[in-house]
């Protein structure tokens, strides 16, 4: 969210190892441009002690929090989730391969397919799935 808002990650570092300190100890900076409600959110969603993160405190609510958060005051989630809130942004798409409404720097990178295994595909419950599809070739 923090990524969405800003358009740069919270946390940056040269290495995994440096990342992962820099996410444990360093302050997160908000730009200047942020709402108040949209830096309050991602200050309660980036706490770092789990216990006091919104959306993880039992006297707070729970994932209910979240919702009642003034970040998302405007939303009526009964009918978000009914799905009749017009969205604020639909993107034009002229076929089902368009990619105009994504960078062209990830677009134009060859995809790198990643192989299953099969004694972990095996391991998986199955019927966590059922009513799922794929179709790998559609060319």
């Amino acid at each position: 969210m923090y990524e969405m808002m800003a358009g740069q990650p919270p946390f940056e570092a040269d290495n995994e190892d440096d990342l992962f300190e820099s996410i444990l100890h360093d302050d997160v900076l908000y730009p200047v441009w942020l709402s108040k409600e949209a830096v309050s959110i991602l200050r309660a969603f980036m706490t770092k002690s789990p216990s006091k993160r919104l959306g993880c405190v039992l006297a707070q609510g729970l994932e209910e929090a979240i919702k009642l958060h003034a970040f998302f005051r405007e939303i009526d989630w009964t009918l978000l989730e009914q799905k009749k809130i017009r969205p604020p942004f639909k993107p034009r798409i002229k076929t089902k391969r368009d990619v105009n409404n994504f960078d062209q720097d990830f677009t134009r990178e060859e995809p790198v397919l990643t192989p299953v295994e099969d004694n972990i595909v095996k391991q998986i419950n199955q019927e966590e799935f059922k009513g799922f599809s794929y179709f790998g070739n559609e060319d």
